[in-house]
Parts: structure tokens; C-alpha cells; sequence
């Protein structure tokens, strides 16, 4: 590892988030998101 490597790493913020996982699971979790305000609008007399 260069020392230009390390530096870049070290600038690199770290939010705690997941950095590699599984995307599908973020669009499931996303999407399920999306229909339960959906459905909440919709209850509420919203829409």
C-alpha cells in the first residue's frame, strides 16, 4: 500500500452504514416503505 493510498483511505468518511451488503434487501426495506405511507395516505383521506 502506497502512502497515497492510506491517505485516501483515511479521508474516507465512515457513516456506519453497509458498505457492501445485499441490495436487494435495501430495495425490499425501501419499497415497503412506499406502500405502508401508501396505504396511510390513503386511510387518512389523503388522497
Amino acid at each position: 500500500m502506497t502512502a497515497t493510498t492510506a491517505a485516501e483511505n483515511l479521508r474516507r468518511a465512515r457513516t456506519g452504514g453497509p458498505d457492501d451488503g445485499p441490495k436487494v434487501l435495501e430495495h425490499i426495506l425501501g419499497w415497503t416503505l412506499v406502500v405502508v405511507l401508501a396505504m396511510f395516505v390513503t386511510q387518512a383521506g389523503l388522497m
